[in-house]
């Protein structure tokens, strides 16, 4: 992995601070957050260009012992890194990485344990999280973070990762939410609570506060065991004028996670998915033209293959009975099309098997693997979780992990996690208007395999709308035509838009949008420019100015809209015609709808 330092400055100053309060800024001026230990507890707030966005909230964690009265602020050590990065893959080939830092030991009357809060104040966020320096044997049991926010804000409460939205005052929650949460502020400006870096910590979700009122608290799954050093994942808070700049800053949570540990990462290709739920070898095969024909780079043999997946008898080493399939054939098969094969496996026998697994499915040619049904939460699991990760990056095989998981970074320093679910998405069928929330809410957290559907009757959205997921949403590993068939395909000229259309990403940016009213997100790979438009159950017009093409530039444009007037199966409208750079255009989305939008230079 390449990498490119610019700017790098670090500055160590280590002081008493007098009139026990610590000032903080971001790089910009934006962020200004702010800590005190008045009534020997530990306070923050924090100010968002000149808007109180966060007012004073609790900081502090229990482990072992109670570090949240009769606490004060020590010494403070600051510095400041400026840097460029260049990941394997991603929403942007190049990722600043910008911000002043702080290491603030906190002393705690009568007692000889130390704990470090440290703190890092980005242009796109402010970041903190507990870290112990000693020696000593550690059980974390709760960690009394808050969030008290101004009067009238609001939430975007879900209680699991794959249910749906509410919009929720912060008072009397039904149980708590999954995260990132996002909040609306009365006054305006939209605020994402998130976490980063859980790898060998427990999950912690959201709830409101009983006796503080307008405050969120933190919610442990259960206690964290350990020897110091140790650090909690980091908290993060996110602040935008409108909800685009959210999805625009979300880099933010890469950034906390250490720099790839991989040493060779030429094998990780991302690419498009097909399905094969058919599990015969020539159904398989046929998958495999498909694949090929359609410019789909993976073909993934779902649950089955090796028996009843919930069952812990199933022996994930060898084809089951009744299925006729020579895996390391189909892998020669597939190899011979420009195709790599990718099996489905569930937790069951990943724990029992792995390191007999992966030295297996290495020989066989399979190029990755994806997890089911993974158990999330406690510490235990989130170990043994990303322990497996690292396995499977030592035998060349990527990896999707589904169900519950949501991502928290970790794809920075392991690539080979490509993506994962922790997603409502097309496996229940949601509507337009979830569909049109998960850009400002799930997908801040990073990749979602929404598994895109085309030609199933239970889509509950048009054609364009789907079309239009490809480039909205992010997913290295992208599944398309999920519960479809080869056969379902007639040649339909607008499905040239999801044979175009690569997985990673040069730059993105989010040019509009309403939290689940509509989404317009534009991608660029190489000087090919890709736009999805995505409305809600309402039908809306959208004036798209094209003024992230390149100035002075001529394309050619290949447009896909919704038209019920249209006498054909899918009802989609395909439209070619030069424009140039700033040009606008006139979007009418049909309730439900969406359209896809492919610049292409000329020359």
């Amino acid at each position: 992995m390449k990498k490119l330092f610019v700017g790098v400055l670090w500055v160590a100053l280590s002081l008493s601070v007098q009139g026990k309060e610590v000032n903080m800024t971001s790089p910009d001026g934006k962020y200004q957050f702010t800590l005190s230990d008045s009534g020997g507890q530990l306070h923050y707030s924090l100010t968002w260009n000149g808007k109180q966005t966060v007012k004073p909230s609790l900081l502090g964690i229990n482990a072992n012992v109670e570090w949240r009265d009769g606490v004060e602020i020590g010494t403070v050590d600051s510095s400041r890194k400026d840097t460029i990065w260049h990941p394997v893959y991603g929403e942007r080939s190049e990722i600043k990485d910008c911000y002043n830092a702080w290491k603030i030991l906190v002393n705690r009357q009568n007692g000889r344990d130390k704990l470090i809060l440290d703190i890092r104040a980005y242009d796109e966020g402010i970041a903190f999280r507990y870290h112990f320096p000693g020696g000593q044997y550690l059980k974390i049991t709760d960690e009394y973070t808050e969030y008290t926010m101004p009067e009238g804000t609001k939430a975007y409460f879900t209680p699991k990762a794959q249910t749906p939205y509410s919009y929720l005052p912060l008072e009397s929650w039904p149980g708590e939410s999954d995260r990132p949460l996002l909040l609306t502020l009365a006054g305006g400006g939209y605020v994402c609570l998130a976490e980063a870096q859980v790898v060998d910590y427990v999950r912690t979700k959201f709830n409101v506060s009983s006796t503080k009122k307008n405050t969120i608290i933190s919610a442990m799954y259960g206690p964290v065991e350990d020897i110091a050093p140790y650090s909690t994942p980091w908290r993060v808070i996110m602040v935008g004028e409108r909800p685009v700049d959210l999805i625009n800053n979300n880099d933010l949570v890469l950034n906390l996670n250490p720099a790839c540990k991989l040493a060779d990462t030429s094998w990780i290709k991302p690419g498009k998915v097909f399905r094969s739920g058919d599990l015969k070898q020539d159904r398989v095969k046929a998958a495999i033209d498909f694949a090929a024909e359609r410019g789909i780079q993976y073909v993934h043999m779902d649950a089955g293959w090796y028996g009843p997946e919930m069952k812990m008898s199933s022996d994930a080493t060898t084809v089951s009975s009744d299925k006729d399939l020579d895996i390391p054939a189909l892998c020669k098969y597939a190899e011979s099309k420009g195709i790599g094969l990718m099996v489905y496996v569930n937790q069951r026998a990943l724990v029992q098997q792995l390191d007999i697994l992966l030295p297996l499915y290495k020989k066989w040619g399979l190029k990755g693997i994806k997890f089911g049904f993974v158990q999330i939460g406690n510490q235990r699991w989130s170990t043994w979780l990303h322990d497996a990760v690292r396995k499977c990056g030592e035998y060349n095989l990527m990896v999707d992990i589904h169900d519950e998981y949501r991502p928290t970074g970790f794809s920075r320093t392991y690539p080979n996690l490509m993506t994962q679910e922790g997603i409502r998405g097309n496996e229940e069928m949601p509507d337009a208007t979830h569909n049109t929330t998960l850009p400002f809410t799930r997908y801040l957290a990073g990749a979602g395999d929404y598994t895109l559907c085309y030609f199933n009757n239970r889509v509950k959205n048009t054609k364009a709308h789907q079309l239009a997921m490809a480039a909205v949403y992010y997913s290295p590993l992208q599944f398309m035509f999920w519960y479809d068939r080869p056969e379902f395909y007639q040649g339909e000229e607008e499905l040239e838009f999801w044979k175009a259309i690569p997985s990673v990403w040069d730059d993105s940016r989010a040019l509009d949008g309403e939290i689940g009213e509509y989404i317009v997100q534009a991608r660029r790979s190489g000087n090919d420019w890709f736009v999805g438009a995505m409305t809600n159950t309402e039908a809306r017009t959208i004036t798209l100015t094209t003024d992230f093409l390149e100035l002075g530039k001529k394309y050619m444009l290949h447009l896909y809209e919704d038209d019920d007037k249209l006498n054909t199966r899918t009802k989609v409208r395909s439209t070619h015609k030069k424009i140039k750079a700033g040009d606008k255009l006139v979007l009418k989305l049909k309730a439900s709808g969406g359209a896809a939008l492919n610049f292409i230079p000329l020359k």
